[in-house]
Order: structure tokens, then sequence, then C-alpha cells
């Protein structure tokens, strides 16, 4: 796995950890938006291990949809994931009123956290899919 790769997989780690840590202080607006991060990382990891660099949010999601979710390297699921995260996240920082409840951030969280270790077992088996 290249060092860059490896950087963002770890970041994406903490990210979750952080998310967790959120939510125990009853915070799921941030919360959420951690784990929507997580995320974020892990398919920018992804994408670094093939030479593809991305600065915007839209860029990362793209391209993880195409070079991961729609190849099959990785289940759809994962991708629809990353999107629902970003909404919520936007919601979660924009909005005036909270919109975020503590069971759609735990959700966002266990899927975060399914997403960051498919990436890690992806990456460490070099790429592919078996």
């Amino acid at each position: 796995m290249k060092d860059e790769a490896r950087g963002l997989l770890e970041k994406a780690e903490r990210a979750v950890s952080a998310a967790e840590t959120l939510m125990r202080e009853n915070d799921a607006e941030f919360a959420s938006g951690r784990a929507y991060y997580a995320m974020l990382y892990a398919a920018q990891a992804l994408l670094r291990e093939k030479g593809l660099k991305y600065r915007k949010h839209a860029g990362v999601h793209g391209a993880f949809g195409k070079q991961f979710a729609k190849t099959g390297v990785m289940d759809m699921k994962f991708h629809r994931w990353l999107l629902d995260a970003f909404d919520q996240r936007l919601r979660g920082d924009y909005d005036f009123e909270p919109l975020i409840d503590a069971e759609s951030a735990t959700a966002i969280i266990e899927q975060a956290r399914e997403f960051v270790r498919e990436a890690r077992s992806l990456l460490e088996r070099g790429g592919s899919p078996e």
C-alpha cells in the first residue's frame, strides 16, 4: 500500500473514532459529519492507490463510483452511503435546526466503520476484489 493511501486510511480510522466520541457526548450532527469524512478519506485512499487525486468532494464521489462501485470492485452500497452521508453532513453543518437524530447518526457511523474496514481490506489485498 502506498504511503499516501495508508495515511488517508489512518485518518479515516481516526475520523470514525472521533464520530464515536461525539456520539457519546450526544452530538449527533457533528458525529455524522466525522463519519462522512471517514468515508471520504477511505475513498480517497483507494483512489490514491490507483494514482488518482481529486480536490473537491464531488470529484472523489464520482471517481469512487466509477472506479470501485460501478466496476463491482466494491458493493454499490458503499457509494450510496458516501453520497447519503455527504447529504447528512451538509444538513448538520449548514441547517439552522438540528435535523440529525441519534439513531440516524449511529447508522451513519456504523456505515463508516464498515466502509473503512472494507477499504482497508481491499488495499491490503492490493486493490483487487478477491
